[in-house]
């Protein structure tokens, strides 16, 4: 079996896209319904994620494109946006390969944006070293800061790190 980590081409769209969508259905029901679209991201939105300098890697399995995750460069951080692996390939440890690539191309404190109310993608985060940012002020100047994101979602999300910045 041939695994690699690599930057997606502009060929991968529509993949990447499947992808986001295929594993993001885990939110549905758990994050406020105010904040849950179908599909949960449009293409307009991702076109416009890539447009503002989210780099996606892409897990391949034998040139399959399994699972995505990109970073974004915000000047004194770097952001890991969209984190998702297709259903059909979760608990395999992709995730966590992914993470792990990243931070051997980043050389500036990550920070990671989720929904407060999705433990599993915390839990995950925590288990390779990040840490949720606990004072409420300080999360929601973090997201005011770096994110492109409405006051409902700053509202209802965490913000982990792994390194105090």
């Amino acid at each position: 079996m041939n695994e690699i980590i690599r930057t997606t081409e502009p060929d991968d769209f529509e993949t990447i896209y499947e992808i986001i969508n295929d594993a993001a259905i885990a939110y549905k029901g758990v994050i406020p319904a105010d904040r849950w679209h179908e599909p949960y991201m449009p293409r307009e939105e991702l076109r416009g994620q890539i447009d503002d300098g989210v780099i996606f890697y892409g897990y391949y399995i034998n040139d399959q494109l399994t699972g995505v995750m990109g970073i974004q460069d915000k000047g004194e951080v770097n952001l890991i946006r969209h984190a998702y692996v297709r259903t059909t390939y979760r608990k395999q440890g992709i995730g966590g390969k992914m993470l792990k690539f990243l931070h051997s191309v980043s050389d500036k404190p990550m920070l990671i944006g989720t929904w407060a109310d999705a433990s599993w993608a915390i839990s995950f985060y925590e288990k390779h070293g990040f840490r949720c940012v606990t004072d409420i002020e300080y999360k929601n100047s973090l997201l005011r800061r770096f994110w492109k994101i409405p006051a409902r979602q700053v509202e209802t999300s965490v913000v982990l790190a792994d390194k105090l910045i």
